[in-house]
This record gives structure tokens, sequence and C-alpha cells, in this order.
């Protein structure tokens, strides 16, 4: 093809196919400034946009394991705060139980001790039904069997586990309590109340456990999504100082390109003088 032809322009088509190629680029890096990404789209390398994808996916399964876990923590806190007050219930029984030996039945004094001892009881029950969340219960009777089983990963296959303690006044733990401080009561009766004592602060203890042992693995699950999060950004993320050089640098090149079109479109009008 010759290059001086009135008929086909070589310079213009050139310099057009270098423009268009300048405004290509600078939508990318216009796309990569404005998103401050450098993958936004499969298109962009399909092979980093897949890895970043899963990765995004094993971030939201451990927002589930992390809502299971702070859910978890809730109903073993509350339980943990129901189960001591009744640990402070059971202190001030014995120490009714100890003055109600002073008194025989038939003496008014040990009536009223036994009233009061009968409402802190009661209050034992109280303090049971109180402690739930979520609809969990830990410490509830009534054959409940209630217990926390928080997911430990995003694939459902690991659970921390804190199993359920009957802490009603009917159940096995507290079964020892005295009925109450009047007839049927013996001095043994004082240490059956330590013996209950003992038990639930044994069961606080279980819970304590459960509720450390949860917040650990809370934290863990934190700092895997951080460290998720960081290599998503190292994959996706744009360098905007970067970007911005370069989207500096095209612009001049634009501007050439639209130098080069201008002087290749006069190319025509230069062979026409030719003949003149």
């Amino acid at each position: 093809m010759p290059y001086n032809s009135i008929n086909t322009n070589v310079g213009a088509m050139v310099a057009i196919q270098s423009f268009n190629a300048i405004n290509a680029e600078m939508a990318v890096v216009q796309m990569r400034i404005t998103t401050g990404k450098k993958i936004n789209s499969p298109k962009d390398n399909p092979a980093i946009w897949a890895i970043a994808q899963n990765q995004r996916s094993e971030i939201r399964g451990l927002d589930a394991v992390t809502s299971s876990l702070q859910r978890g923590m809730s109903v073993v806190d509350i339980a943990i705060g129901a189960a001591e007050t009744i640990s402070d219930l059971l202190n001030e029984m014995k120490t009714l139980a100890v003055s109600a030996a002073d008194y025989p039945a038939s003496d008014p004094a040990r009536t009223a001790i036994n009233e009061n001892y009968l409402a802190l009881k009661k209050q034992i029950d109280t303090a049971v039904s109180s402690a739930s969340f979520s609809g969990l219960n830990l410490l509830a009777g009534g054959g409940s069997t209630d217990r926390v089983r928080a997911l430990a990963n995003t694939s459902a296959t690991s659970t921390i586990d804190v199993d359920h303690l009957d802490l009603s006044t009917t159940g096995s733990l507290l079964s020892g309590l005295p009925a109450d401080l009047m007839g049927g009561f013996t001095p043994t009766s004082v240490s059956d109340i330590a013996t209950a004592t003992s038990n639930v602060n044994n069961a606080i203890s279980r819970l304590g456990t459960g509720s450390k042992r949860l917040e650990s693995h809370l934290k863990f699950v934190g700092k895997q999504q951080d460290a998720l999060e960081a290599a998503v950004g190292n994959l996706v993320d744009a360098d905007l100082a970067k970007e911005s050089a370069r989207w500096q640098a095209l612009q001049v090149r634009q501007q050439l390109a639209i130098y080069a079109m201008q002087i290749a479109n006069k190319q025509p009008s230069y062979l026409l003088q030719l003949f003149q």
C-alpha cells in the first residue's frame, strides 16, 4: 500500500488505533481509581478473581461462626450470672440453717428463720428460670436438655459445646437441700446445704471454662478474618499512588495521540500541494 495516498491515510489509521488503545487503558485506570480495586470482574484476571471470591466466601462463613460463638457466649454468661446468684443464696441459706439449730421447732424464731429459708429457696428457681437467652437455658430443670453448640468452623463440622447443668431445687445437684428448717431438720442438713453449694460452685467453674473456650475461639476467628481480608486486599486492591501516576502519563499520551491524528489528517492536503 503506498504510504503517500489520498485514498488510504495510513498515518491517521495508526494514530486512531493508538488513541483508542490509550482510551481503553485510561478506562481501566479510571475504574481502578474509582473502585480502589485492580480486579473488579473475572475479565480483569479470571484466576485471581476466583481466588478472591473463594476467600470472600470463607470470610462470610466466618461471620456466621462469629455470630454463633457470640450467641453461645451470651447464653453461657447469663447462666454464670444466675449460678453466681444461686451460690450466694445458698450461702445465706446455710447461715439460716446454722441459726435454726439454736432454736427448737416450736420457737417462733425458728418459724421466722424457716420462712426466710423457704423464700431464698424459691429465689433459686426464680434465678434458674431467668437464665434464658435466645430460647436456651443451661440451668433449667424439668428434664431440659438445652446446651450450647457453637460453630467452630465454616464447614460446620466442629462445634464448641457447653453442657446443660440443672440447678433447679429439684435437680440432682441441689437434691440434698432440706425441704425446710422445721421438724425434719437436723444439724446434718447444714452439711447438705454445703454440699449443694459446692455442687453449684463446681458448675460455675465448668460454665466459666466453657465461656473461656468460646471467647478464645472467637478471638482466633477474628484473627482468621483479618488475615483473609488482608489476603484479599493484596490480591485485588489497587495501588492508588501507582494508578494516579499512570493516569497522568496516559493523559500526556492521549494528548500526543490527538496531535498525531491532527497531523495525519492534514497529510492529504499536503499531497494536493504537489499538483499546484
